[in-house]
């Protein structure tokens, strides 16, 4: 039999990838692993769900160093801050290296930071001048729940629901982009493209059933899955727009008695972390705090992701903020891992793996720096070999294996 096209695609992330090391001790790739990560709070909150179980080589994607459940850096860096939370992922927008995480391929509850894959799912394929009328199904949230406060009934233009989305974390605001997003299927259509599109980017633990990030049974991500996400919306000119938008306002409703009102961007790192590019912010009692921010500075882009996060002396922004300060201060080409370029690891027509597209120019999606990256050095290439050798041994035993490898849900 032929090996499949995901299994294949995972095997060459890992032979793109650092070798991974002993507790505590360099690798040839200069990751350092440093026990587990900082101890998080005891608090009150519902029991926590049981992940799905999770493959090896899903745990390996984006390089061998990030199978950890504790933390890892690059050798030489100083340690990252304690945060109390219980992943973490720091990593290059533009080049995708993974500068270090806590924990990176750990399911966690993602809270509103779900609803970056909404846009990045959604937002390319909506007319933002279209005007849509709200429905009675839009408005079912839970009570108490972030909310912008449309009107059933009112008429808004899809652009007006993308800022009370981004800025307000409006949960009837997700309702409504995800049915209009999911066609004649709906609210059901636009959850199904949410998770085939987190496929698609390589999110592989990622599963969405709400479209606003509200608990639903079986609802997990990951801060490395977050971190893909992430670099997928920070990649488009309009959801930067949005996302940095400081205020807008939202217009009246003259037929149903509503007045205009203005709403104010909840993240706070826009105002008060130099070279911010935006971010989402989230919590439930479940998910507690869980936290998506980007930042520039001296040229380069970075992105923050956090889940399970405890309010101690920092709030989840400031604990992102922290982590940002960190990471720009890691030499450019310091690294413990990549994150996958989208379609990398769907199958192609032959069962083989779509290649990574070209290198882009700095800003987009897919640049990856190849002689600062860790897997160029010679003493690399002599691990590599022998993960080659292994690994060739392996794709020939699967070879000759019944069929009896069974499909991912």
């Amino acid at each position: 039999m032929r090996v499949r096209g995901r299994t294949a695609a995972v095997i060459a992330v890992v032979l793109l990838s650092p070798v991974v090391a002993p507790a505590g001790v360099a690798d040839a790739a200069g990751a350092v692993t440093t026990g587990p990560c900082a101890p998080v709070p005891a608090v009150s909150r519902p029991p926590r769900p049981v992940p799905p179980h999770t493959e090896a080589a899903d745990r390996a994607v984006g390089g061998p160093a990030l199978a950890t459940t504790g933390q890892v850096r690059p050798a030489g860096t100083p340690r990252p801050p304690a945060v109390p939370a219980t992943s973490w992922l720091v990593a290059d927008l533009d080049s995708g290296d993974v500068l270090g995480g806590c924990g990176p391929h750990e399911h966690g509850t993602p809270a509103s930071v779900q609803k970056l894959l909404l846009a990045a799912t959604v937002l390319p394929t909506l007319d933002p001048r279209q005007t849509v009328t709200l429905t009675h199904g839009d408005l079912d949230i839970e009570p108490g729940s972030s909310a912008v406060g449309f009107a059933e009934g009112g008429r808004y233009r899809i652009e007006t629901l993308w800022l009370g989305l981004l800025l307000k974390s409006g949960n009837e605001a997700a309702n409504a982009l995800a049915r209009l997003g999911g066609g004649p299927d709906g609210l059901p259509g636009g959850l199904r493209a949410m998770n085939e599109h987190a496929r698609q980017l390589g999110a592989l633990q990622t599963h969405a059933v709400t479209p606003s990030g509200l608990d639903g049974p079986g609802q997990f991500t990951s801060a490395y899955d977050l971190a893909l996400i992430a670099r997928a919306c920070f990649a488009d000119a309009t959801f930067r727009r949005y996302d940095t938008t400081r205020e807008a306002m939202i217009p009246a409703q003259p037929a149903l008695g509503e007045k205009a009102f203005p709403i104010q961007n909840d993240n706070q790192l826009l105002y008060r972390y130099p070279g911010a590019l935006g971010g989402k912010t989230g919590y439930t009692d479940l998910a507690r705090h869980t936290y998506v921010g980007a930042a520039e500075r001296g040229g380069r882009r970075l992105v923050v992701t956090l889940l399970g996060a405890e309010v101690v002396d920092k709030r989840g922004w400031e604990q992102g903020a922290a982590l940002l300060d960190w990471g720009f201060g890691v030499p450019r080409g310091a690294a413990v891992g990549r994150l996958v370029n989208p379609g990398e690891l769907t199958a192609g027509p032959s069962g083989t793996a779509v290649p990574p597209p070209p290198l882009a120019a700095a800003g987009g999606p897919g640049r990856l720096d190849l002689p600062g990256h860790p897997w160029s050095r010679p003493l690399v290439a002599v691990s590599l070999a022998a993960v080659v050798a292994g690994l060739a041994g392996l794709l020939l035993a699967l070879r000759h294996r019944p069929h009896d490898v069974r499909r991912r849900r």
